[in-house]
């Protein structure tokens, strides 16, 4: 126990009666089943999947168990008898289930004493909330002979790097039924690429065409182990004539979409964005990542952090409506969308903040449509409600941002990247304003990405062709 010198003090075998007890209580949370198997290992999936908790497996067997049965250990350490015990032995019997939300009351009892050996024997018992014994057991411990005063010391601070919230697979159950999109597929040539293609054809998202040097492709595919048997390969001598080919096919109706492989965006675009030959419409092209963010609590869009490096305020103007349509494609409503700059109000010394209110104002005249549109907003008071009470933000999008707009390419990329790295952010990508989507992802992205990014384009075609 910790005694009024901040000292953690323990009971000496010779001090202790029989009789003696010691209590501690704790509410299962989700952060400590988490850290309980980061610990431990012990990814039991009745332990942390909680669709699996509901089964009727699952009430057969006791969840948490073990984290429950922990609670001894820290109540003998710490408190009866205290620093200086060794824990001997322990006996456990399950009683009932522990569920995330319960209130779990441990107490240790001595109920016998070996003066021989200085050992002690303590019943251990765990209860509910509701008194209900959850699990039972006896302790027997070697008690401390010397008195000990062990200044307590602020354990390490730790954080639990969640989880995002699978919002990847509400794209996959969305896209589902849906029929396949046929795309080509630009220079598979690595296996993230190539697997995330094959993967997406497997989950009937898309038919692939895959498009680039043959040889380097069914290369990566015996190496990956990838069965291409049932998928077509055009061959191309590079990754420039690939781009070239695929732009083509679109023009002659025989693919829906493009997806870029192992080749730079600059390569695929120039294909793309050709006066002549290339997919151009009137509006602006742009991309969109859809991100989950785990600290976030719903997806997050941002743009344009891939394409337009500078954009101008009319190109502002279609990369908003484009990320707009995108949030409308998925099902998901009117969108808030916060027009990023360093500061929160206009500056003449800061254009993007011009941009912004201009922006604002284009979209009270209709020129922008679908979307609850406002800025300048700083990153924090766009997305922390906290934030924008602190600057006295009266706002509709303020806090509670869907879209988040970046002023250039060098802002956008660098948010994408901490947001990815320092967050554990996933993402879906896909450029808009072309006349089919492109699949567009990080080439360090993975195969999961690229299937998720294709429901994405998927949705978005579908929707169109209800429109």
């Amino acid at each position: 126990m910790i005694n009024a010198n901040n000292c953690i003090t323990n009971k000496t075998y010779d001090e202790i009666k029989m009789g003696d007890s010691a209590t501690l209580t704790r509410t299962l949370t989700k952060q400590d089943i988490q850290l309980f198997a980061t610990v431990t290992g012990d990814m039991n999936p009745a332990h942390l999947d909680e669709s699996y908790a509901k089964t009727d497996i699952f009430h057969q067997i006791v969840g948490h168990g073990m984290w429950t049965a922990s609670m001894f250990s820290v109540l003998l350490g710490m408190q009866l008898p205290g620093p200086g015990t060794l824990y001997l032995s322990q006996t456990l019997k399950f009683l009932r289930p522990v569920r995330l939300g319960d209130t779990i009351t441990a107490s240790v009892k001595v109920i016998k004493k070996d003066n021989a050996h200085k050992h002690i024997t303590f019943q251990t018992l765990c209860a509910n909330e509701d008194g209900e014994h959850v699990l039972e057991g006896e302790a027997l411990v070697l008690a401390p002979s010397e008195k000990i005063c062990w200044k307590a010391t602020a354990l390490p601070e730790v954080q639990i790097k969640t989880g995002a919230h699978n919002y990847e697979q509400i794209l996959l159950d969305k896209a589902s039924g849906l029929k396949p999109l046929r795309v080509a597929v630009v220079h598979p040539a690595d296996i993230f690429s190539l697997a995330g293609a094959v993967e997406a054809a497997k989950a009937g998202i898309i038919e692939p065409v895959f498009v680039g040097p043959e040889v380097k492709i069914r290369k990566v595919a015996e190496d990956a182990h990838i069965d291409l048997d049932h998928y077509e390969i055009i061959s191309t001598p590079h990754s420039h004539a690939a781009a070239a080919l695929a732009v083509e096919m679109v023009h002659k109706g025989e693919v829906e979409a493009l997806m870029k492989g192992k080749l730079h965006t600059d390569e695929l675009m120039e294909a793309v964005v050709d006066k002549e030959k290339g997919l151009r419409t009137g509006r602006r092209m742009s991309h969109v990542f859809v991100l989950d963010v785990p600290s976030y609590p719903k997806p997050l869009f941002l743009t344009d952090s891939a394409i337009n490096i500078k954009p101008s305020l009319m190109d502002k103007k279609d990369i908003v409506q484009n990320a707009i349509d995108l949030y409308g494609a998925l099902g998901l409503g009117i969108p808030k969308v916060a027009l990023l700059s360093a500061v929160e109000v206009v500056s003449e010394r800061i254009p993007s903040t011009i941009d912004a209110t201009a922006l604002c104002k284009m979209a009270q005249r209709g020129q922008i449509t679908g979307g609850i549109i406002d800025g300048p907003l700083a990153f924090d008071n766009a997305i922390s409600k906290e934030a924008a009470d602190i600057k006295g933000i009266i706002s509709d999008v303020a806090g509670d941002a869907d879209i988040l707009v970046v002023p250039d390419i060098e802002s956008g990329n660098m948010l994408y990247k901490e947001l990815r790295y320092f967050s554990g952010a996933e993402g879906a990508g896909i450029v808009l304003g072309a006349t089919v989507p492109i699949i567009l992802t990080s080439r360090a992205g993975d195969a999961d990405s690229r299937v998720a990014s294709s429901a994405l384009a998927l949705l978005y075609v579908r929707q169109k062709e209800k429109n």
